[in-house]
């Protein structure tokens, strides 16, 4: 792993939580809630808030940009999403989610200098993220920066998120691996049961082809677990991804990169102290888009 990789890697590590809190936050479920979601389950507002600034997209549109996703669970909630509210509507509330959110971690450190330097550094990072191929990246970064800076340190963490996770969908392409093969085949690395990705919405019948088909490969052994092969196969998926990762973090250089880590530690203490994530969270599911969020 060069540098520049492990830094891009290190960074997601600091970064992902702060982002992912919209999906996990009490405010953003009351935010989801005003809009008229059904808040039982995450689901509804979790595809309205990262899909908003697609637009008004359908169901074809998400199962590409998410991958992972089985396209009939996507079905289940696009394009009902947007009979609830308009993306518009959706962003303008994900800001204010964001903004409650954000004001209850840090309280009066919130309008302080830390957070303007951080928000600066961010945002510089995501102004070099290359947006080529990455529509996720590119929707959010369209959306242009707070003038708020604790909302644009947010919104900037969010581009560098996506812009990572539309790299990685290049990774599993690259690797062969289709969306429920992708999958299958980081669950066989530590044997995990394919209850811990039903929220996907795969099938059995889906999973088992998949495993099938990667056994075939010579990814699986008889018993569904990686094998040498496959090891290889996910390792060097993870180091394209950090591979193409790399770009914001080489402009901004390992001091500059350094500081905004340290500048963010008490939001991402924060995060982690509310208990907002879930155990089994994105930093617990290898690379940003193989599960949560």
């Amino acid at each position: 792993m060069t540098e520049h990789q492990a830094l891009a890697r290190r960074m997601w590590h600091q970064l992902e939580p702060i982002h992912a809190s919209l999906y996990f936050a009490p405010r953003a479920f009351e935010e989801a809630a005003a809009l008229g979601y059904d808040t039982q389950s995450r689901w509804p507002s979790y595809f309205a808030w990262r899909t908003a600034p697609l637009g008004h997209a359908g169901p074809a549109l998400v199962s590409a940009t998410y991958y992972s996703f089985s396209p009939a669970t996507i079905a289940e909630y696009v394009p009902a999403i947007w009979s609830t509210a308009t993306p518009a509507e959706v962003l303008a509330a994900r800001l204010r989610a964001v903004d409650r959110t954000f004001r209850e971690l840090l309280g009066d450190r919130i309008g302080g200098e830390g957070i303007a330097e951080a928000a600066a550094l961010a945002t510089e990072a995501a102004e070099h993220a290359t947006l080529a191929a990455r529509p996720l990246a590119a929707a959010n970064r369209d959306l242009g920066w707070s003038e708020e800076p604790h909302l644009a340190l947010w919104q900037a963490t969010t581009v560098l998120r996506e812009h990572r996770g539309d790299g990685h969908l290049a990774a599993l392409l690259t690797a062969g691996l289709d969306p429920c093969e992708a999958l299958v085949s980081f669950a066989a690395i530590d044997a995990a049961p394919k209850s811990h990705f039903a929220s996907r919405g795969w099938t059995d019948e889906e999973w088992e082809a998949a495993r099938d088909r990667l056994a075939g490969r010579g990814w699986l052994d008889a018993e569904g677990k990686a094998t040498a092969r496959g090891q290889e196969g996910r390792d060097a998926v993870e180091r394209l991804t950090d591979e193409l990762a790399a770009e914001p973090w080489r402009v901004l250089g390992p001091e500059r990169a350094a500081r905004l880590a340290e500048l963010t530690g008490p939001l991402l203490g924060g995060v982690f102290a509310s208990g907002m994530l879930p155990a089994q969270s994105t930093l617990g599911i290898a690379t940003v888009q193989v599960a949560y969020p």
